[in-house]
């Protein structure tokens, strides 16, 4: 039960109260609480000490007990509450921007629609709090218990969620664009309609993540920048069709941008659209780096097959040596122009299974000519069997 003498001083206002506050150094824990919120989803207000509306910005309320206090709009703008005790207190669209909030206990606490913006809740215990809709917006949460929290809709972007404890917490639909959540515990959270680009991961534990919705069966997934992604795929059939598309029709070209040969490499690359495939063709004329590299093996294991010209290519070759090996299921249809002669290192690559006899052409015409039998007719029949 609250301290009447505590309520009155507060209900004069924060600077009556700081001062207070000041002369009275040996109060560690002032007494404002009251009689537990009562047990409904969310919780009704069952208020004993209501201060529903009362303006305590910069009010110095640190340690103090406001356990179940019925704080509802009130504003607690830039407010000192560092270790208060706020377990099931009601501060539904409480004004707590700015607010010291440092290791308070506010578990179970109704903070649906409130403004958290910029708060320091470092440590905080959030555990079962109803935060719905709350506005945390480049809140300093690392370290805060948020287990079991209700977060539906409430908007996190930017937040700092360094090692915070998330564990069962309901994210549907809530807004975590360029959150940290380094190091954090997202094990079994409800992350359906979550808004989750740039975040920062580093360390994190995702584990049965729950993507779909409340009326839907339960799908789980171990990665929340793929759920989006997973979960778009499996409720959209034009995603879908994206998908099979880019895995049974994509063909990668690998060869030389010299003059003479993208005049072939072009025409390949318009022979196979007539033929319904999806042609990506890389110029291996560009300065190599680490992320050419990395986009060559992207499109190599997105491609159903490759055709390498290897006609006076010799990136080309040292780009296959990093493909064949490790690609083991996409088939490599290599072509030449008959009148050069096949490079020693190939011995490297014939009893590579995915590997195809070098198919040699005299000229433009008669590759295009010979495309069907002699180059994508081995292609597939080599897909069907590498992929069963």
């Amino acid at each position: 039960m609250a301290n009447d003498d505590h309520v009155a001083l507060l209900r004069q206002g924060a600077a009556t109260w700081n001062a207070w506050r000041r002369e009275n150094p040996e109060i560690f824990r002032p007494d404002l609480a009251r009689a537990e919120l009562s047990k409904t989803d969310p919780p009704e207000p069952n208020v004993y000490l209501d201060l529903s509306g009362a303006d305590l910005s910069g009010a110095d309320l640190r340690r103090a007990n406001l356990s179940g206090a019925g704080l509802s709009e009130a504003k607690l703008s830039e407010a000192y509450l560092s270790k208060a005790n706020l377990r099931k207190a009601s501060l539904f669209r409480a004004k707590l921007d700015l607010a010291r909030l440092r290791g308070a206990d506010l578990s179970g606490a109704l903070l649906m629609a409130a403004n958290l913006s910029e708060a320091n809740l470092h440590s905080a215990n959030l555990s079962g709090a109803y935060l719905r809709g709350a506005d945390l917006l480049a809140a300093n949460l690392r370290r805060a218990d948020l287990s079991e929290a209700d977060l539906r809709g409430a908007d996190l972007s930017r937040a700092n969620l360094r090692e915070a404890k998330l564990t069962g917490a309901n994210l549907q639909s809530a807004n975590l664009l360029q959150a940290d959540l380094s190091d954090a515990d997202l094990t079994g959270c409800r992350i359906y309609g979550v808004s989750a680009w740039r975040l920062k991961l580093d360390g994190a534990k995702q584990k049965n993540l729950l993507i779909t919705g409340p009326d839907e069966p339960e799908i789980t997934v171990d990665n929340i920048e793929v759920a989006q992604f997973v979960y778009l795929m499996l409720h959209n059939q034009k995603v879908r069709d994206v998908i099979d598309t880019i895995t049974s029709k994509a063909v990668l070209i690998l060869g030389r941008f010299t003059d003479k040969r993208k005049v072939v490499l072009d025409a390949l690359r318009e022979e196979l659209r007539k033929r319904n495939y999806v042609p990506m063709l890389f110029d291996f004329e560009k300065p190599r780096s680490r992320d050419t590299d990395e986009t060559i093996t992207l499109l190599a294991r997105m491609a159903r097959f490759i055709v390498a010209d290897i006609s006076d290519a010799k990136s080309v070759l040292q780009e296959l040596r990093g493909i064949v090996p490790d690609l083991p299921s996409v088939p490599v249809q290599p072509i030449i122009l008959e009148m050069q002669e096949e490079p020693g290192m190939f011995d490297f690559y014939r009893n590579r299974p995915s590997f195809l006899t070098v198919h040699p052409y005299a000229d433009e015409e008669q590759l295009l000519a010979d495309l069907g039998d002699k180059v994508i007719r081995p292609a597939e029949l080599k897909a069907l069997e590498l992929r069963g």
